[in-house]
């Protein structure tokens, strides 16, 4: 089997989102099975811009071919002045709003759609719904496509030219039941070949250092969140909830944000920012917190919540996340906050009582073994996209005879 994945940025660069679970999803795929993946992006490592960074042309990373294509243009202000219109009414944007809006969003790699056109994949798998290469292409491709939508509850999946997005996917994979549910009730996609897979997580590394000496915390307990510090990840609120926190109750508790830092909240005592760090000092990081926070309302799975179970941490997720508070309400291993206050009752009872953070430690990590592991994982991808093969295979063998 000859796999495409076309996704809008890749490499070990990226951390976190769409483009990470894609990065790892191929990776397993060939180290698995034996198949040829190959990936088709850009130069860009930069979301924010898709300024080119990295040199056009093909490499081999982890086994995987990857084909990179330089953007024609970067996003720049008019991409916000036409987003910030368009949120306000998504549903009601024109159809040529909708088409200009993705040429804007960008990548803009009219070569990247050409290639893939070329390519000789038995099945090209689109990660995630968003940006210019899936619009672009996946009504275009000759070979079955797999549609990742990795979609959020958020104004972009209301403007019309999705419709089409959707309907063009010869199949379509989802990460929870949540993010099923939210497009199936905006697009008639039910009788779509479809598979609730998820994303896999590797057992935590060994320990190298505490987890307060990489954090520059000594001795003092705190709570952890990692990912992207931005704004839209819900990192403004958390911290000043913490601020606040700590307002009414003073002591030594701190909070450690782990990860590349977009937005900067005001500087406070017990608020560390680390920057972008290596898996085993965010590994080690989490491994010797009381918690772990997730404060973004907008996840279609969440893998560093999957691998804080795998450390045996307790989780905490933003109520209006339907994917992770999906994932603690299955496993019994999180709990879940809507507002300042419930925050404040949640990390008062978790700070206080240890039993019951090994108890949902312990809940979650049996939750991530039974469903969340890569060997599990693959083999039921590998059979997925070998039924989407066929199926596409007998389709064109009928339109020839």
């Amino acid at each position: 089997m000859r796999v495409a994945f076309v996704t809008p940025r890749y490499g070990r660069q990226v951390v976190g989102g769409a483009e990470s679970a894609a990065r790892q999803l191929a990776e397993h795929l060939v180290a698995s099975t034996g198949w040829r993946a190959e990936v088709f992006t850009s130069t860009a490592l930069d979301h924010l811009t898709w300024r080119d960074e990295l040199e056009p042309g093909d490499e081999t990373l982890d086994g995987v071919v990857v084909h990179r294509f330089a953007s024609e243009s970067v996003r720049g202000a008019s991409f916000y002045d036409l987003d910030g219109r368009l949120r306000l009414a998504p549903s009601h944007a024109t159809r040529e709003e909708a088409e200009r809006w993705v040429d804007l969003n960008g990548p803009v790699t009219p070569r990247l759609v050409d290639a893939l056109c070329r390519s000789d994949a038995d099945v090209a798998v689109f990660y995630p719904y968003l940006y210019y290469p899936t619009v672009r292409a996946i009504g275009r491709v000759p070979m079955p496509a797999v549609l990742h939508p990795a979609a959020h509850d958020e104004p972009a999946l209301y403007l019309p030219v999705f419709a089409d997005v959707f309907a063009s996917a010869d199949a379509l994979v989802f990460q929870t039941m949540a993010e099923r549910q939210l497009v199936q009730r905006h697009y008639p996609v039910a009788s779509q070949p479809q598979i609730l897979l998820g994303l896999g997580t590797e057992p935590p590394s060994a320990r190298r250092r505490a987890g307060g000496e990489v954090l520059g915390l000594g001795d003092r307990p705190y709570v952890v969140s990692v990912g992207r510090v931005d704004e839209h990840k819900g990192s403004k609120m958390l911290a000043a909830y913490f601020a606040e926190y700590k307002a009414r109750r003073p002591g030594p508790l701190a909070l450690a944000l782990v990860g590349p830092v977009a937005f900067r909240p005001p500087d406070h005592p017990d608020v560390v920012l680390t920057g972008t760090v290596s898996d085993e000092d965010k590994c080690d990081a989490m491994r010797d917190a009381l918690a772990f926070v997730s404060p973004s309302a907008l996840e279609a799975f969440s893998l560093v919540v999957a691998e804080a179970w795998t450390l045996e941490l307790p989780v905490v997720v933003n109520a209006r996340c339907g994917p992770t508070r999906e994932h603690c309400e299955r496993s019994g291993g999180g709990v879940w906050f809507g507002s300042y206050l419930e925050l404040e009752a949640v990390l008062d009872r978790l700070v206080a009582d240890r039993a019951l953070r090994r108890e949902l430690g312990t809940r979650g990590r049996r939750y991530v073994e039974r469903y969340y592991r890569w060997p599990v994982l693959i083999e039921r991808y590998a059979r997925f996209l070998e039924e989407v093969a066929a199926r596409g295979k007998q389709r064109a063998e009928a339109v020839a005879a």
